[in-house]
């Protein structure tokens, strides 16, 4: 027992120690980090090249997910009509949202195995507390892609509050269709929405031109 509480306190600082050398971490130096990851870690696995799903959303949920400001997109996505939301049903549209894009992209990210990263020069000012980490995806045989990165500097870190691809913004792009359901059957109404849609099939994530 005594031995077990020594090495615990001695692998602590270890570990809080690579918590803040994480949250200190430069914006595109996380996006190339976990980027890299993430294809080396589908290129190894035959089950995720497979599309096997259980692993797919594993995948997203410890490498991915973790990177992202949820409420901060779901509030962008939801828009004007997120100050109307009280506490209770911002936590609920907030996790929906959070399962309908991890449902949505999960499908298409094992098709990226063969894609490599180009990294842009980030412009950033000190002092700086958002920042967009440029990058292109250069697909064998296609046109390469630009997808940008809107980081924002969190006590925990930089985190993503929305990835634009090609031009169309991952977060603004459910906006004018979360506004009219709101419109016609409010707040609780979009929640019930989001929760049907996520118990349905995975909705197709859109095509980059």
């Amino acid at each position: 027992m005594l031995r077990r509480l020594l090495s615990t306190l001695i692998m602590l600082p270890l570990a809080l120690s690579a918590d803040l050398a994480l949250a200190q971490e430069a914006p595109d130096a996380l996006v190339k980090r976990v980027a890299e990851d993430v294809l080396t870690t589908i290129r190894s696995d035959k089950d995720l090249q497979a599309g096997n799903q259980a692993k797919v959303k594993q995948l997203i949920e410890t490498k991915l997910a973790p990177n992202f400001d949820f409420a901060r997109m779901t509030a962008l996505a939801v828009g004007r009509n997120w100050r109307n939301a009280n506490p209770e049903q911002q936590q609920q549209l907030t996790d929906q949202f959070r399962t309908l894009l991890v449902r949505t992209y999960s499908g298409a990210l094992t098709s990226y195995r063969d894609n490599t990263m180009d990294y842009k020069p980030l412009r950033m000012n000190a002092g700086d507390a958002e920042v967009i980490v440029r990058t292109e995806v250069r697909r064998p045989g296609q046109a390469p892609v630009q997808i940008d990165y809107n980081m924002t500097k969190t006590p925990e870190g930089w985190k993503a509050y929305d990835v634009v691809v090609a031009g169309v913004s991952l977060v603004t792009n459910y906006r004018d269709e979360f506004s009219d359901i709101v419109r016609t059957s409010g707040i609780d109404g979009l929640i019930k929405a989001l929760d049907t849609k996520n118990k349905g099939p995975a909705p197709p994530p859109p095509s980059p031109k």
